[in-house]
């Protein structure tokens, strides 16, 4: 007996016909479990959501004089997952990462677009609500500071971690192992790659392509052909010999 796909729901919000087009031949040529609407207007899109309830709205971040973030505003809870679209500046999209929402960046590329949907089915499935990044989003945008938080999507669904805890990453594969004071570790569905971006920017260097430290949380340096360091947890991190030099000028040796 074939197993049917349950059908989902989903919204395409964007003031751009080419860009609805797209969107949607992708989901009808690798995901056909989804139905889907359009809306070119903040006004349109609220009233589809309103009227279908869709599972993930693919929802623009600027519409002619409105924003994604405006119909958010309009909407109340949030009780689908959403994937932005945008061509936005590095700043939002620094904004996203720290949030762990899920964007795509135009001209939309297939294997990331592929690699988004999945990620949120994956959500959706677990029934892990979007409504805690939203706000957390919110608050990264509207902060001019860098934020001292980072959300983590695990398994279990979100964490929100002080950057300042996390003593270092650890590349597992396409996860990322998340060492953190207190003897905990937290696994996360992101590459070391995606964190490397975020982090870099809060003391954090990439000793190895499978490690990434926090500077602020290193008790000892050991000489070697690369070296090796030793994190405040006591555990012991060989540096590759082609980042020991750049190493090694951070703390001016």
């Amino acid at each position: 007996m074939v197993e049917t796909m349950p059908q989902l729901a989903t919204l395409i919000v964007d003031d751009e016909l080419q860009s609805r087009l797209l969107i949607k031949a992708l989901l009808l040529k690798d995901f056909p479990q989804f139905m889907v609407e359009e809306a070119d207007s903040v006004n349109s899109a609220k009233q589809k959501i309103a009227q279908f309830r869709p599972d993930l709205v693919f929802l623009d971040v600027q519409m002619r004089d409105e924003t994604g973030f405006d119909l958010l505003d309009q909407v109340g809870a949030v009780n689908f997952g959403i994937i932005f679209t945008t061509a936005h500046s590095e700043y939002a999209l620094k904004a996203f990462r720290y949030s762990a929402i899920d964007y795509l960046m135009k001209p939309i590329d297939s294997e990331e677009f592929t690699s988004a949907v999945s990620k949120a089915l994956s959500r959706i499935k677990n029934q892990q609500s979007t409504s805690e990044q939203i706000e957390f989003l919110r608050e990264v945008r509207s902060s001019r500071k860098t934020p001292d938080k980072l959300t983590v999507p695990t398994s279990e669904g979100f964490l929100f971690v002080n950057i300042k805890d996390i003593l270092y990453c650890h590349a597992v594969g396409n996860y990322t192992e998340f060492h953190l004071a207190g003897q905990q570790k937290i696994v996360s569905s992101y590459t070391l790659g995606y964190y490397d971006e975020i982090l870099s920017s809060h003391h954090f260097f990439r000793v190895h392509r499978s490690y990434l430290v926090n500077l602020l949380h290193i008790r000892m340096y050991k000489r070697g052909e690369g070296g090796t360091i030793v994190m405040n947890d006591g555990n012991e991190i060989e540096i590759s010999r082609n980042h020991k030099e750049a190493f090694l000028k951070l703390f001016k040796i």
